[in-house]
């Protein structure tokens, strides 16, 4: 106090309010100084525990009480100045740092729970992690927007009777929106697909990777890597195939040997079929088939009708390769030969072939 009375000695009144504004704010700054260093040695800290939630708490905390921080100084300043609405202005800048932090802190735990859970080895769904994050976090900005223009003095009954009154007409102008809405609500309900499925849609050229699922649109990751942007509404009228959860992946090939093999062939079928029974990598639980099923115009056709037990699909085209090459050495061994398209002309004894 002494310090500050030998400096008001010497400064006009008029020249003590810039005084005072560069106090607080070299206040706000000390203060924000210490509380980043003490908050950021916390987070190292509680960052190798194994909840979910300090952490997270921690770290949602860090941006918004350095808003809240500067908010106050500005506050402090504007009552230096005489300004009226420094009291309005530090209760919206609680509720804005309080609802931010929750929006933070529900972003960061919802992450923070998705990788425990990888770690564990446990299943994820992230689709409906995601589903009520979203949700969550709308319910905070919504309600805080309220509860804003609340202590701004509007009046939330008149606003939210305003609001039954002009959802009808909002709803007709946006009722895309409201479409993919309730269709992106559908996708998570039902839950056809997550996040990281293989899709495709037999109706629509839409295949590929699903990357996210929003609230109005779906990304979906084309095999060329081009990204597909789904109004969700779509999904609600067309058919859509999930082959990423597909039990077993099948082996449906057909194969033809040459019509001078016909002897040979039911010993061919008979091997192939012993071969698939020995292949540590084909499914006996489900349907095996091998069987002489066509006389072709060039060939006499036989099926293998298998299922593996991988559903990845490169690791499948690798059993698939395998189990082609070993049926072409079954063929081979028996002197046989696999057909391909041959035409025969029988000529009659004395008849040329051409005439002049």
């Amino acid at each position: 106090m002494e310090i500050i009375d030998k400096i008001n000695s010497y400064v006009t009144q008029d020249d003590l309010w810039i005084l005072h504004i560069f106090l607080i704010v070299f206040t706000a700054l000390l203060v924000d100084f210490f509380q980043k260093r003490i908050f950021t040695k916390l987070q190292h800290k509680l960052e190798n525990t194994k909840t979910a939630w300090d952490d997270a708490l921690i770290h949602a905390i860090r941006k918004p009480l350095s808003l809240l921080i500067w908010m106050f100084g500005l506050s402090f300043s504007l009552d230096v100045m005489d300004v009226g609405i420094t009291s309005t202005l530090r209760e919206l800048a609680i509720i804005v740092a309080v609802a931010w932090t929750t929006v933070r802190f529900i972003k960061f735990v919802e992450k923070n729970i998705l990788l425990l859970q990888e770690i564990k080895g446990k299943p994820i769904d992230r689709s409906t992690a995601d589903a009520i994050s979203q949700l969550l976090r709308v319910a905070v900005i919504i309600t805080s927007f309220l509860v804003g223009l609340q202590t701004m003095g509007f009046n939330i009954s008149a606003i939210l009777a305003f609001g039954g009154i002009g959802g009808i007409a909002i709803g007709f102008a946006a009722k895309d929106l409201l479409s993919n809405f309730f269709g992106g609500l559908m996708i998570y309900l039902d839950r056809p697909f997550a996040i990281g499925d293989w899709i495709r849609s037999p109706d629509k050229e839409i295949e590929g990777t699903v990357e996210k699922i929003g609230w109005r649109l779906t990304i979906i990751r084309t095999f060329d890597k081009r990204p597909l942007y789904i109004p969700n509404s779509i999904f609600s009228s067309i058919a859509v195939e999930n082959p990423s959860r597909m039990s077993n992946r099948r082996i449906y090939e057909t194969i033809g040997v040459r019509y001078d093999d016909m002897s040979v062939l039911p010993s061919i079928v008979n091997d192939v079929r012993e071969m698939l029974l020995a292949h540590d990598e084909i499914d006996k639980n489900h349907t095996l088939m091998v069987n002489f099923n066509k006389f072709s115009e060039s060939s006499l056709d036989f099926f293998i009708y298998t299922f593996t037990k991988t559903k990845d699909w490169q690791k499948f085209h690798h059993i698939k390769q395998d189990v082609l090459f070993k049926t072409n050495a079954i063929v081979k061994k028996h002197h046989a030969e696999i057909a391909y398209p041959t035409s025969t002309v029988h000529l009659q004894n004395g008849i040329p072939a051409f005439e002049g």
